[in-house]
Parts: C-alpha cells; sequence; structure tokens
C-alpha cells in the first residue's frame, strides 16, 4: 500500500474509532445514570427519613451488620480451609455424581493427565445401557473439572434421567511431562473407543464439549469421525477473532486481550518462570477482570446480605472456582498460536495426531452449537462464525451431509451456560431429546427454538421446532461489518508471531535458565487469586476466634428484616458502588477496543467492505463449484438418488420442522426399512443433500428426470409403492399434506407412469 493510501486508510480508521468511541461511552453513560436513578427511588421516602432519627433502629442495624459481618468472614474463612484441604487431596473434580474409573491416561503409552470415568447413576434412576452414551468434555481453562456434573440439574443429571449411559472426561492438576495437546487428543480417541466397545449395541456416543471442551470435541470428531456421534459444544470458542464491533452494541473485551500483551510470548514467559508448566490461575484472573463488579464487589456483598442463606452455594461455587490447574509450556503455547491468537484451527492449519491437518468438514455427524447473547467471553459470533469459514456456504454444508443446529440463549452468561440449573433443566434437557432422532434431519444450516407451554396439571413442558437457515443470512446478522474487523486480528497475529521468535531467540535461555521448581511453586503460591484462599483460613492464627464467635452469633442471631429501611439504604449504596464497578469496566473495554483497533487496523491491509458486500449480493450461487458439480449429475444416478430427490420435492417448504414431526420419521423408517436403502446416516444425508440442490435450482427438470434414474421398473414400482403406503398411513395423514404437496405427489406419479393403486404388492429387495 503506497502512503497516500495508507494515510487515508489511517484517517478512516480515525474517524470509525471515534465515532463507535463515543457512542459506546454514551452508553455507559446512559447506563450508569439509569442505574443511579433506579437506586436512588425510594431512598429519600419518609420512612427512610424518620429511620435515621431512631436510636433503636441504629442500633439493631449495629448488631444485624456486626453479626453478618463475622457470618462473611467465616464463610470466607472456610472456603480458604476448602482450599487447603482440596489442594492437599491434588484437587479433586467437583462432580455431584459417584464414579469409577474405567482409562487412567496417565499410563498410556504418551501418558496425559487425563481419565475416562464412568457415571454410577444415583438411586432410583435406571439407565439402559443399549441407549447412545454420553462423553462429557469439560473446559481445562485454569479451573479443575466437573462443572458439567456440579449438580442434580446439571448436564449429567438429565442425560442419566432419560435413561443413558453417562462417561466423563476429566483431568488432574499436574500435567505429565512432555505432555501435549495432540496427546490428549489422542487419548481421548482412546475414550471414544472404549466407550463404543463397552457398548457394542448403542449408536456412537455424543460428545458434549463445554467451552474449550467444544474445540477439543471438534478435534477429536475431526481426526476420528467414524467413531464419534453427534456433538454438542457449548459456549465453544471456535472462531477467536470474532466478535461485535458496532455502534454501543456489544463489546466482547476478552478477544482483544492477546493483541493488547503483544501476542502468545508472555504466556511463554509465565511459563517459563515457572519451570515448563503455565499456571492457570493467570487464565481465571482474565475471567474476573472481565467483571471486575462481580470479582469485587457484587458476589462478596450479596454473600454479606444473604449471610443466614447464601454460604452453602457460595462455598460450593468457589470450591470450583477456586481450584487452579496447570498446562506444560507445549500446551500453553499450543493453545494460543493456534487458537487464541492465530485463530488456525478452522483454516485447516493445525495438524492432528496422525500428521494430517484438522479438517472440520471430515466430521459426519450432527453439530449443535449452543451459545448465548449474555456471554461477553464467547459471543455468538466465536460459535457460529467458523461454519461459514469451513463451508462456505449452504450449499457446501448441505452437499457435505452435514446437519448444523444453532441454539441461542437471550442472556445467560458464559458460566451460566454451564452451571445454571434453569438451562440444565430446558435447554440441556431438550438437547438430550432432539440427539434421539438429530440423524434424521436433511441437511443443512437450522436454528432450534424451545417454547415453554403448561401441561397437564400446569406442568411445565417445552416444545422443540427447527427452522432452516441460509448460511449467508445468519453471518451477515452476527457480522453487521462483515467481519472486516477481523483484518486487525491478522495482523496482530503478525505481530505476535514476531514477538514470540524474539522471545525465544533473545530472552527465552536466560529466563529458563533462571527458574526452578521452588521459585515456581513460590510464584503459584504467591499469585493473588490463591493469597485470598489461604490467608483467611486455619492458616492464619490471627482468625483463631472466628470460627467460635461465628457459632456464637448464630445461637444468638438478631437478624434484621431486610425491609428495614436501613437494610434498603445499605442495598442502595451497594448498587451504587455497584454501578460504579460496571461503568469503569464499560470506560476500559472501550479504550482496550479503540487501543486495540488504533494499532492494528492501521498495521493491516483495508479491504473496501462496500464494495466486497455488492459484489458477494451480485453473485449467483448457481456459478459455484458445489452447484455446478449438483446440476451435471441431475440424470445420473438410481434408487437411492431418486428417493432422496422424491423425498426433498414432497417436503414442507417454508415451515418449521417440529420436533415431534422428526421423531415421526424415526418411526417411519423403522417400519418402511424394506424400502429404504441400507446406509449410513451421513450418507443419506449427503444424497440428500445433493438432491436438495438439484432440486431447488432445477425443480421442473429434477422432476423431469426422475424417470432417467428409475430405468428399472422394479425400482419404480418400489418407490411408488413406497409412496402409496405413506400416503394411505394414518400417522401421515394425520399431518394433513397441503396443496403444494399434494400437486407435487401427482406430478411424480405421473413423470413415473405409474397410477395409484395399479402396484402390486410385493416386498422390495433390501
Amino acid at each position: 500500500m503506497d502512503p497516500a493510501a495508507r494515510l487515508a486508510q489511517s484517517q478512516k480508521v480515525g474517524a470509525k474509532l471515534a465515532t463507535v468511541f463515543s457512542k459506546r461511552m454514551q452508553v455507559a453513560n446512559e447506563k450508569f445514570a439509569k442505574r443511579m436513578s433506579e437506586a436512588a427511588v425510594g431512598a429519600g421516602s419518609p420512612a427512610g427519613m424518620a429511620a435515621l432519627m431512631d436510636p433503636l433502629g441504629w442500633y439493631n442495624y449495629a448488631v444485624d451488620a456486626a453479626q453478618r459481618s463475622i457470618l462473611f468472614w467465616d464463610t470466607l474463612r472456610q472456603r480458604g480451609n476448602n482450599y487447603l484441604e482440596n489442594t492437599a487431596q491434588g484437587l479433586k473434580p467437583v462432580l455431584h455424581f459417584e464414579s469409577e474409573t474405567i482409562l487412567d491416561g496417565r499410563t498410556f503409552e504418551r501418558p496425559v493427565n487425563y481419565a475416562l470415568l464412568r457415571i454410577t447413576p444415583p438411586a432410583g434412576v435406571t439407565i439402559d445401557a443399549r441407549r447412545r452414551p454420553y462423553i462429557i468434555i469439560d473446559p481445562r481453562a485454569g479451573h479443575g473439572p466437573g462443572i458439567g456434573g456440579f449438580k442434580d440439574d446439571s448436564q449429567v443429571g438429565v442425560a442419566l434421567r432419560a435413561g443413558h449411559p453417562v462417561y466423563f472426561v476429566i483431568f488432574f492438576r499436574d500435567p505429565q511431562p512432555g505432555q501435549t495437546l495432540l496427546d490428549v487428543c489422542t487419548a481421548e480417541q482412546a475414550f471414544v473407543k472404549k466407550v463404543r466397545a463397552l457398548h457394542p449395541e448403542s449408536a456412537k456416543p455424543a460428545l458434549i464439549g463445554n467451552c474449550q471442551g467444544g474445540w477439543a470435541a471438534m478435534m477429536l470428531a475431526a481426526s476420528d469421525p467414524e467413531d464419534t456421534g453427534p456433538i454438542v459444544i457449548n459456549g465453544a470458542p471456535m472462531s477467536y477473532w470474532g466478535g461485535a464491533w458496532s455502534e454501543g452494541e456489544g463489546d466482547n473485551p476478552m478477544r482483544y486481550a492477546g493483541g493488547m500483551l503483544g501476542g502468545s510470548w508472555l504466556a511463554s514467559l509465565m511459563a517459563d518462570l515457572s519451570n515448563g508448566k503455565f499456571d492457570g490461575a493467570h487464565l481465571v484472573q482474565n475471567f474476573e477482570n472481565l467483571n471486575p463488579a462481580n470479582s469485587l464487589w457484587d458476589k462478596y456483598y450479596h454473600l454479606f446480605n444473604k449471610a443466614d442463606t447464601e454460604p452453602p452455594r457460595f462455598l460450593e461455587f468457589e470450591r470450583w472456582w477456586g481450584g487452579y490447574y496447570l498446562m506444560n509450556r507445549e500446551e500453553i503455547e499450543w493453545i494460543t498460536r493456534n487458537l487464541f491468537v492465530g485463530n488456525k484451527l478452522w483454516k485447516g492449519e493445525v495438524k492432528g495426531p496422525s500428521g494430517e491437518v484438522f479438517d472440520l468438514r471430515e466430521i459426519k455427524s450432527p453439530i449443535i452449537l449452543f451459545a448465548s447473547m449474555g456471554d461477553n467471553i464467547t459471543p455468538p459470533q466465536q460459535a457460529f462464525n467458523w461454519v461459514a469459514d469451513v463451508y462456505g456456504s449452504t450449499a457446501e454444508i448441505k452437499a457435505r451431509g452435514q446437519v448444523i443446529v444453532g441454539l441461542l440463549h437471550e442472556d445467560i452468561g458464559h458460566l451460566g451456560i454451564f452451571v445454571s440449573g434453569k438451562v440444565a433443566k430446558k435447554e440441556h434437557a431438550q438437547i438430550v431429546t432432539v440427539l434421539e432422532t438429530i440423524e434424521r434431519l436433511p441437511p443443512g444450516l437450522y436454528g432450534m427454538a424451545i417454547t415453554e407451554t403448561e401441561g397437564k396439571g400446569g406442568k411445565v413442558e417445552y416444545e422443540v421446532e427447527f427452522r432452516e437457515r441460509r448460511l449467508e443470512d445468519v453471518v451477515a446478522q452476527l457480522n453487521r461489518f462483515q467481519r472486516a474487523d477481523e483484518k486487525a486480528f491478522e495482523a496482530a497475529a503478525q505481530v505476535s508471531d514476531f514477538n514470540q521468535s524474539n522471545y525465544e531467540r533473545f530472552a527465552q535461555p536466560f529466563v529458563q535458565a533462571l527458574s526452578n521448581e521452588q521459585m515456581a511453586e513460590t510464584m503459584r503460591t504467591l499469585h493473588p487469586l490463591r493469597v485470598q484462599n489461604w490467608a483467611v483460613s486455619q492458616f492464619n492464627p490471627w482468625l483463631a476466634w472466628l470460627a467460635p464467635a461465628a457459632e456464637a452469633t448464630k445461637a444468638n442471631r438478631q437478624a434484621l428484616d431486610e425491609k428495614h429501611p436501613l437494610r434498603k439504604a445499605e442495598s442502595v449504596n451497594a448498587e451504587v458502588f455497584s454501578a460504579t464497578l460496571d461503568h469503569y469496566r464499560a470506560v476500559r473495554d472501550a479504550m482496550t477496543e479503540a487501543g486495540f483497533f488504533g494499532t492494528y487496523a492501521n498495521i493491516a491491509s483495508s479491504p473496501d467492505v462496500e464494495a466486497q458486500a455488492v459484489q458477494a449480493a451480485g453473485a449467483d450461487a448457481r456459478d459455484t463449484p458445489i452447484v455446478r458439480d449438483a446440476l451435471a449429475s441431475i440424470e445420473h444416478g438410481g434408487y437411492v438418488e431418486a428417493l432422496a430427490r422424491v423425498a426433498f420435492l414432497l417436503t414442507r417448504q417454508g415451515e418449521p420442522l417440529p420436533l415431534s414431526r422428526l421423531e415421526l420419521r424415526q418411526e417411519l423408517v423403522a417400519e418402511y426399512a424394506d424400502y429404504l436403502p441400507s446406509m449410513s446416516p451421513h450418507d443419506w444425508r449427503r444424497v440428500r443433500g445433493e438432491q436438495e440442490i438439484i432440486a431447488r435450482y432445477e425443480p421442473d427438470r429434477a422432476v423431469d428426470t426422475l424417470p432417467r434414474l428409475l430405468e428399472e421398473h422394479a425400482d419404480r414400482e418400489r418407490l411408488v409403492t413406497l409412496l402409496d403406503k405413506l400416503m394411505n398411513d394414518r400417522r401421515v395423514q394425520s399431518m394433513a399434506p397441503n396443496a403444494a404437496q399434494t400437486e407435487m405427489l401427482g406430478r411424480i406419479r405421473k413423470v413415473l407412469a405409474i397410477k395409484a393403486g395399479t402396484v402390486r404388492r410385493r416386498p422390495a429387495a433390501a
């Protein structure tokens, strides 16, 4: 780019940044003002003013506040004691369910700190070993495993109650020497094969991946597609550069962290300082920094405010949140260079255990993507954009026989996707139901909607339906700027590679020479997140009085009603402080965003976004290789291709597909199996997708050329007999075929020259 063009680009970037930053600040100020106004409502009420003049009220409040303070600090003391106990035991998984170890990766030829557990069903729950087994993979992102089975209402719980065998992939605190993520992938392949061997009569196991466990599940499925069943990835960051960059709508600061820190070299430095092991507490600290209001104030004030009832829930969650796991330097470098900063997984630039690249198009099983609009760690763009990068078009998804289902929550946060009991009972429970029949969905991209209804006796029930979407429309909806902002991330990746190379060449040898295990252990012990645990525990002799004081407080509790004016005033002040911290976060994130793009957008080459959009809108999908190849084969094929084409031609067009109708298809497939080809669900979907492309782009020729696919009279008779049986089936009749379906059926009969009722009934060939 010549200097004049570079200067013009810089001016354009600066103007855009100024506009976005101004809008960000306006939105931040409006939200802050709104919260302050809402907090002030009732603060100056007559009752509140009278309470300020009541000495007895102040006395009662002082006693209550003092007692709550003692209970608050005693809860933190218990948290610290739990931390010390868990650390001494090596940090156990926080699984709520009993389990047994099936495979221990530490004994493998290439040992890894992973193991496969089989969940033991609780009393009163019966599982069927012939049903599809579930394998749940938790994220290894600083914390320990078990969050997917943290409570009864969890991913583990809903799958067990549905009668499925459940297996859980856990990991231990310390990685094995020399362990890499490719070794982990190999171990997880062994886990899947073991589960298949334990359930030879079952369908292929479903993989459930949470957060970073999502991309681990995708890598596993891509490297071993023959052994894996449907995949569910929850809040999984697949496209790390994705996010919202619009005027006041959406801010995803986590995606800027790598660029603002200069890339991957800092992770390497921290691992080298810790004698070759990266401390997961650094990752947890990043999560806490995202929401300072919650990390520094809200969760603690909530504990203080509810000191009589909140401690059990607080301690249960902190047992998981306060356990910090380690990674080898090779592992964190692989993650940062290939995923966090490099974003290389979807590009096919990352090699698997066999030496072949991970090609996500090799995955043959349906994929469910669960994301939330309220997730600022993994925004929907990061969960969905990879689909466009890998497949390119709706036609390619269909031609490859793939089914991808998107489920979008409106407001739940990142952790709520895995932890929330409400989400488990609604979304995850319905996902379990959907996985029973998802392989019968025609190939394509779908949106999954869950509607709450009232059943018998007022019991809450859910209805699920699928609405087919165009990939191009989804990408445009999620990315208002045609992803032009991701050009800056390309520049950040280049700077990261430069910094990483310089660190390895000039600094790493000295750092590694200075580090040792004692130094590493000291650094880990003095990490702020660990200090806040052990400093307030039995380890601190100055707090020996706290436990007896808490017991005495509980025995003589004098609680003040939460509706008391002074308690309300306390809550108002707490809300003001929380709003102030949220405002600080909004300003910080806006400045971070402006700093990132101000630095890297000027380095990156700037495409003409508007020209690209016009060109994309004017492009004819018929000219793409996928569509051209499909149309070229319009007269080629046999019974399978004809059946797949007819199946699409007789499908209700433009209507949502209720789960109940999909379940009916499953029943019909089983009943009329003699008339259907014997092939795998993926192979059928691949043929079905190709025939759908033909029928969409050449609907008349698709019907007229059916005789070319059914030149054998026996094949025509077999197909028409199947159509007769289906049309006479009461279950099909109950769905009342519409006029378009009836007309199409008549056209198909006419072109095949076989009238209804004239076909001899005989069993079809297998």
